[in-house]
This record gives structure tokens, C-alpha cells and sequence, in this order.
């Protein structure tokens, strides 16, 4: 039996971990670093023979070896895994250099400015902001209107409005790329009004391209670089079904990754959908509940032969009204770029509008917003393009 023990403490001391153990038990010292009591080696044993003291020594050795063992391993657990609560009233400030934890006082002044590498930022605002376009009776964008001129109505009550700018803003924008194979004939010009509209965004704007027909797939991930994306857009065939529906759906989940606040899709296609998993009804939630403006560029046929087909520019009509966007129906494929053109500049001379909400209520319910323009003398009545609700936050 003595041999046996000696041999499986032998085992586990093989490599790097014998050495280190051979130090520990040179160093009698170190014991009481894991918390032991080893068993005392007796000067006298009770029989007086050797092989009771040679037992006793080899069981002080195991007790410290193994609590050598059990230390190693506890030091190789995530640190990620572990939680550590203070008593109330006994944490200790942090040391110099070390990233402020939640015991550390709240930063004031200039410092309350200061982003560190690998700090986390709690935002509480209550303030809605509402993009806003505004249009003459020639669809011709209006610029340079004030704050004055604005009404903002929230559940048909007046708010004030605590903000208000205009200004070439960054935007992230989700390209949706029709590829069924009704746009063979049309692939072509619709890829070059992808391109015209991405050469006059703003510089500093970021795009992702999501192709589909029967399912849809990212084409380019998000992206400042137009020759990257031309690239890309070079290779795509076109083919199959359209899955327009899941398309939007997975545009608007994939702006999560988004680096700006303002955020638009631009949707190119031809007809309604047939091949879809997500339901219209499915679809028209998810976008209600996201803060992202849809343009659609709709290049249907007039004599549509399906339901779907016929349904479509109703769909998209819908779906860019309630974010705030709009729908540009193309009679002559000639004319993309030139939409594509204008939906760029639009998203480049829109009104910010921002207004801390009367009601505080954390509800979850839907908030109905109207967005109302006073002409100023001299105009003619404008038409004001905004999203026309959001959801009001839980906590």
C-alpha cells in the first residue's frame, strides 16, 4: 500500500508541476500559503519503528501536494465566471491605474467626458428624436426652415421641442438588393443607381448590401468603401424567387451592428413577394419597433400577373411611410440613377426634431407622433415626411 501511494503522487507530479512542488517542499515556509495544517511529523513514534515514520512523512507530503494541486487549478479559472460582492460599507477605492468598478465614485466635469478602452456607458435619455423631410408641391426638398416653424404632437398632445438640427449627419444604411429573375432585364441599371446613391452619400456614412431572391444573403458587410462594394455587386446574378419580406427583416436586425444613430434602408425591387418565412403582419411589427427610416426604389410592372406582384408597391408604399421614408415608383429603368441620386441628397438635408415627452409613463405602448410644418410667408403648403409612432420603453 505504501508503495502505491508513492507511486500515484509521483504521476501527478510529472513536468513543470515537479519542480515546483519539488520547491514548495523544500520550503517549509510556503506551507501555510494554501490554507493547511499538515500533519506534524513526530519526533517519537508510538512503536518506534521506521516504517511508521516513513508512512507519516509520505502523508505530509501528499496533504501538501495535493494542496499545491488544488491551488493550481483554482488559479486557472475564469476570472470572467467568478462574482465578487463587497459588504456594504467595506469596499475598498480602487487602486491607482485600475478601471473604476461600480465602487468607484461617479466622474464629474471634465472627466464624466472620458470614454476608457473597455468601460461600459448607461445612457438614460427620455428625449425621442424625429427625423424629418419636408417637400414643396413640386416634390422638391425644403431647406433652411426653422425650429419656429415646427409643431411636434405625441397621443395628439402639443410637446415641446428641446432640439432641433440640420445638418449632414453620418448614416448607416442597409442596401436590400432584389435578385430574383424578374430583375434580369433590369440588373444592370439597378446595380449602377446602387453605386450612384452610395458616390453621393456623405463620406463618413457606413452601407451593408443584402442580395435575395429565394433567401437573402449579405452581400457586403458595413463598409465606407465604394470600389468594395462595386466589387462585390460585380459578381451578383440574378435568378429564382423573391423573398422580399425576409430581406427587410434581416436588414433591419442587421442594423444592430450599426455605428450611427440615424439609420436608413434602401430597398431595390421589382414586385411583391412569394417565397418568404416572415409574414407581412411579422415584418410591419419589427419595423414599427426599430428606429430605422426605409426608402424603396420600385420598379413594377404595370400589367403584374400574380396577387404578389400587385400587392407589392402597396407594401413598400406602407412600409417607407410609417418610418419616415418614402417610395419611388420607376416608370423608366433610365431614371434609377437619378432616384437614387435625389434619395441620397434627401437623407443628407433632413430636420432632426427632438422633444422629452409630456408622458413618462414606461409602458411599452405604441406613441402616436404627427410632425406639423408652418410655411413661413411666402411658401406654398409643404408636406412633411417623419415616422408616425414609436414604442415607449419598458424600464
Amino acid at each position: 500500500m505504501e508503495e502505491n501511494r508513492n507511486c500515484v503522487l509521483t504521476k501527478r507530479l510529472q513536468g513543470d508541476d515537479a519542480m515546483v512542488a519539488s520547491v514548495v517542499l523544500r520550503s517549509p515556509p510556503t506551507r501555510r500559503k494554501y490554507g493547511m495544517n499538515p500533519l506534524p511529523i513526530p519526533s517519537k513514534t508510538t512503536n518506534g519503528s521506521g516504517a511508521s515514520r516513513l508512512l507519516l512523512s509520505r502523508l505530509w507530503i501528499c496533504g501538501l501536494a495535493a494542496a499545491f494541486l488544488m491551488s493550481r487549478a483554482g488559479a486557472q479559472e475564469d476570472p470572467l465566471n467568478k462574482v465578487h460582492v463587497q459588504p456594504p460599507g467595506s469596499a475598498a477605492p480602487p487602486a491607482a491605474g485600475a478601471p473604476a468598478g461600480a465602487e468607484a465614485p461617479a466622474a464629474t466635469g471634465a472627466d464624466a467626458m472620458k470614454v476608457h478602452p473597455g468601460s461600459y456607458i448607461r445612457l438614460n435619455v427620455d428625449m425621442v428624436l424625429i427625423p424629418v423631410t419636408i417637400t414643396d408641391p413640386m416634390n422638391r426638398l425644403v431647406t433652411g426652415l426653422e425650429q419656429e416653424d415646427f409643431q411636434v404632437f405625441e397621443n395628439n398632445s402639443k410637446q415641446k421641442i428641446v432640439s432641433f438640427a440640420a445638418e449632414d449627419a453620418p448614416v448607416s444604411i442597409g442596401i436590400i438588393f432584389d435578385l430574383s429573375g424578374s430583375m434580369t432585364s433590369k440588373l444592370v441599371r439597378a446595380r449602377e443607381s446602387i453605386l450612384q446613391f452610395i458616390k453621393t452619400a456623405n463620406p463618413l456614412d457606413e452601407f451593408f448590401v443584402i442580395g435575395f431572391n429565394d433567401r437573402p444573403e449579405l452581400i457586403e458587410d458595413f463598409t465606407s468603401s465604394v470600389e468594395d462594394i462595386q466589387a462585390r455587386l460585380a459578381t451578383v446574378r440574378s435568378g429564382h424567387r423573391t423573398a422580399l419580406l425576409d430581406a427587410i427583416y434581416y436588414g433591419v436586425a442587421k442594423m444592430k451592428d450599426a455605428r450611427h444613430e440615424r439609420k436608413a434602408l434602401l430597398v431595390v425591387s421589382d414586385g411583391g413577394d412569394n417565397r418568404s418565412r416572415y409574414t407581412e403582419g411579422e415584418v410591419r411589427a419589427q419595423v414599427r419597433e426599430a428606429d430605422v427610416e426605409i426608402y424603396s426604389i420600385g420598379v413594377f410592372d404595370p400589367y403584374a400577373p400574380t396577387p404578389e406582384e400587385r400587392t407589392g408597391p402597396q407594401l413598400l408604399d406602407d412600409l417607407s411611410e410609417m418610418t419616415g421614408g418614402r417610395m419611388f415608383r420607376v416608370d423608366n429603368v433610365d431614371d434609377m440613377g437619378d432616384i437614387a441620386e435625389k434619395i441620397s441628397t434627401e437623407l443628407r438635408n433632413q430636420y432632426v426634431i427632438g422633444y422629452r415627452p409630456k408622458d413618462i409613463t414606461r409602458d411599452g405602448k405604441w406613441r402616436k407622433v404627427k410632425v406639423r410644418v408652418n410655411p413661413p410667408p411666402g411658401l406654398p403648403p409643404l408636406t412633411v415626411y417623419a415616422r408616425t409612432g414609436y414604442y415607449a420603453p419598458l424600464h
